[in-house]
């Protein structure tokens, strides 16, 4: 779209994301961004939302492009504030989440000067940016800016970090750029598809791992042909970025977590294909456990790498195989009920199975309380996983945030341990200004009840009361009632099956933000 009145860099930067289809602006500016700041009154069809923390504002565009399929932006100020976001920019990473990361910088003239705020932004962007440009003048940032948008689409996805100095924001510039054409993920040739339809018919035990979109819905059809054809397993990341869950999806088995449930699941494999993923290894080393997951001599082949089309892949392969077009067997829906007794990880899991809503999105950080989560969920109403794919917690709450907003029509349900949400509280206001249908059910071990299993798990030697410390998050017990009411969000506290059961209810009939502190007991694992 062209405009014939002057505009400056950053006015042509804003048009320009809109004309590449963007259409929200997670942000956390300072001074060198007023200038975008201001555009956003120019711009409307570019939607701001202010977060108070900048690994809120990163979150949040992770969770926007894995349901939106197609990026957000962010704003960020300076290389501080990038380096406040770059933990949930290292999440977005692994999840190849398309992200177009706007980063402020000093105005060209003044980076010389070596000023209180200046860094090396650039050093800060490389280890999570899968492409990177500083703009040089206001008459080149639309331009960049659309190939920042072309290199996040570009297949799988990925972070297009685009610096902008202030300088190149308020001075003149010519116009904004159009769109550029998509760089689409590539097609598997039929060679490779013939390669691995012979593989599955070789008699060797088999499974086919995937991530990405083959974990999508279509991906999972085809991916249930080929399992009905030749007996193969079905298997998942531990983390994939998004899966389709629930009754009437595929059934495909997760692979689990810690160093020996991944050995024992793979165990008798004698051959994986790859679609999308990567052989399997632990999150850590171990003393006298395995990293690397699969059995020895286990045989390992690439159906489709990670930019290739996982989708069309599995459904030339199903056909290669000859697998019917006729029904695939799928998971039955079957509602647990409700429990009474004791009120735990467990218990609060039969709850949120039994009455969620069809299609909500699960952006899961609950730590030890996934697992019973997400073995409850296998059955109930469809759903949309979004996990914490790189390890770095307090993802959950913006993954949320940006979730709402790719989605406004569907119900969204943060599940998070306390230990991690309390990294990115910050989530809360931005879910109460934005007026976002999302239920957030904090699991209130007052613990990091991962690490005092980890603790054990690696031998450490002479762990007491100090070291323990270290892991407790008693004295003081935070109060997520009043942290989420001063935040603007609706709380309650539960301490029973029944006031879970009556809360959650609740939240789930009523649109709107809302907290419910679930005060429960480390889970034992």
């Amino acid at each position: 779209m062209n405009h014939p009145l002057k505009l400056n860099g950053a006015q042509t930067l804003a048009h320009t994301l809109v004309n590449c289809g963007i259409d929200t602006c997670f942000a956390n500016p300072g001074t060198s961004e007023m200038h975008m700041v201001a555009s956003f009154d120019t711009v409307t069809q570019l939607r701001p939302v202010l977060c108070l923390f900048e690994g809120v504002v990163t979150g949040a565009a992770d969770g926007y492009g894995r349901i939106a399929g197609r990026p957000a932006a962010t704003l960020l100020h300076l290389g501080p504030g990038l380096a406040n976001g770059l933990a949930n920019l290292h999440n977005a990473r692994r999840a190849a989440t398309p992200i177009v990361n706007i980063v402020g910088d000093h105005a060209t003239y003044h980076q010389q000067y070596d000023a209180p705020l200046a860094s090396d932004i650039v050093g800060f962007a490389r280890p999570v940016s899968a492409w990177i440009c500083e703009s040089k003048s206001s008459k080149t940032v639309a331009a960049d800016a659309a190939r920042a948008v072309q290199a996040a689409r570009r297949a799988p996805g990925g972070i297009a970090t685009l610096i902008l100095p202030a300088d190149t924001a308020w001075n003149p510039a010519d116009r904004a750029a159009s769109a550029l054409q998509d760089i689409p993920a590539a097609r598997v040739d039929t060679t490779t598809i013939d390669q691995i339809a012979q593989l599955l018919t070789n008699g060797k035990k088999t499974a086919i791992l995937m991530r990405g979109t083959a974990l999508h819905t279509d991906g999972q059809e085809a991916a249930g042909r080929i399992q009905v054809k030749t007996g193969v397993r079905l298997l998942s990341d531990t983390f994939a970025p998004r899966s389709e869950c629930g009754a009437g999806r595929v059934a495909i088995e997760r692979i689990p977590y810690f160093a020996e449930q991944i050995v024992a699941t793979l165990a008798g494999l004698e051959q994986i294909i790859l679609v999308g993923s990567k052989p399997p290894v632990t999150f850590f080393a171990y003393p006298g456990k395995p990293s690397w997951g699969a059995p020895e001599g286990c045989e390992f082949s690439y159906l489709a790498q990670p930019h290739e089309d996982s989708v069309q892949a599995l459904q030339d392969l199903a056909e290669a195989v000859g697998a019917s077009r006729e029904s695939v067997p799928r998971i039955s829906l079957q509602l647990p009920e409700m429990p009474e007794g004791a009120f735990n990880a467990v218990s609060i899991a039969q709850v949120i199975a039994r009455l969620t809503p069809e299609n909500a999105i699960f952006a899961d950080e609950g730590g030890t309380s996934s697992g019973p989560m997400n073995t409850r969920m296998a059955r109930a109403r469809p759903w949309t996983h979004l996990p914490l794919t790189g390890g770095s917690i307090g993802q959950g709450l913006p993954l949320a945030v940006g979730a709402a907003l790719a989605a406004p029509d569907r119900k969204v349900i943060s599940t998070h341990g306390d230990g991690g949400a309390a990294y990115t509280l910050q989530a809360l206001w931005t879910m109460a200004r934005e007026k976002l249908d999302v239920t957030v059910v904090i699991f209130a071990n007052r613990s990091y009840a991962i690490l005092n299993i980890e603790l054990k798990r690696v031998g450490a030697i002479g762990a007491g009361p100090r070291a323990l410390s270290m892991l407790d998050l008693h004295n003081p017990e935070l109060s997520w009632t009043k942290i989420a009411s001063g935040m603007g969000v609706e709380a309650t506290r539960a301490t029973t099956c029944a006031e879970f059961a009556s809360q959650y209810e609740s939240a789930m009939k009523q649109r709107g933000p809302r907290l419910i502190e679930a005060i429960i007991e480390p889970l034992s694992i």
